[in-house]
């Protein structure tokens, strides 16, 4: 059976146990989150589940009042493509 659970500092899809795609991401001071990690297994490429867990840390990131760095190249593109995620984007300041 296939779940998606949050475990410490990630969202991760499983099915039975064995762990199928995975966003993790790391707290950088009180406010901000810095999404750094996503893995999708091959067979599961080009379904959209990376996308889901980034949106879900999205959503934790709001309910939590946090702001978050996209650093891992996936997620930084989802925030390009997504402009409903920039109010929690921490963009650098130039």
């Amino acid at each position: 059976m296939r779940e998606t659970v949050r475990e410490g500092n990630g969202f991760y899809l499983r099915d039975n146990g064995e762990v199928l795609a995975e966003v993790t991401f790391a707290p950088v001071g009180p406010d901000t989150l810095v999404l750094d990690h996503t893995y999708v297994a091959p067979e599961l490429r080009g379904q959209k589940v990376a996308e889901d867990l980034v949106r879900r840390v999205v959503e934790h990131a709001r309910e939590t009042g946090k702001k978050i760095v996209p650093a891992c190249s996936y997620a930084h593109a989802q925030f390009r493509r997504h402009k409903e995620y920039a109010d929690i984007w921490q963009q650098e300041e130039r």
